[in-house]
């Protein structure tokens, strides 16, 4: 009898693999977030305000490399429930966010969840095959057209 795993074939086209796989990852991690009600991308914007605050939208955007109006849309659910706030001067142009007491302890409980995801997907892979993934995922972060 054939495992799911079995039945599912590569594609010919490496974006599309790469999109299958990102699916994957990402549906592990929010599985594992899920209790903390964080999803993946969620953590990640509040680790990396932690990591650099205060920031400007646009500086944090570029950190993340992800456009900024995909992360305007990814912090405006943050903000809502009260995990970030805008430290900047009323009538200014810049935001410079910084994370409130309750989005610490949020990163502090989510990183526990976190964890576990990263050691699930470490175990299912292999310390050598994660290595390797992470390698070759940084070559393909760097390729150029």
């Amino acid at each position: 009898m054939k495992t799911e795993n079995q039945n599912k074939k590569s594609s010919v086209c490496n974006c599309l693999n790469l999109r299958r796989a990102s699916l994957a990852i990402t549906e592990i991690y929010d599985h594992y977030l899920a209790p903390s009600q964080l999803s993946v991308s969620q953590f990640s914007i509040l680790k990396h305000i932690r990591a650099i605050e205060p920031v400007s939208v646009s500086a944090l955007a570029a950190e993340i490399r992800l456009d900024r109006t995909t992360l305007v849309r990814n912090l405006k659910p943050l903000e809502q429930q009260g995990l970030i706030h805008d430290i900047a001067q009323p009538g200014t142009r810049n935001r410079q966010l910084c994370l409130t007491v309750a989005g610490k302890e949020k990163i502090e409980l989510a990183h526990v969840y976190w964890q576990q995801a990263q050691e699930r997907i470490e175990e299912q892979l292999g310390l050598e095959d994660t290595k390797i993934l992470q390698e070759l995922l940084l070559k393909i972060e760097v390729l150029e057209p």
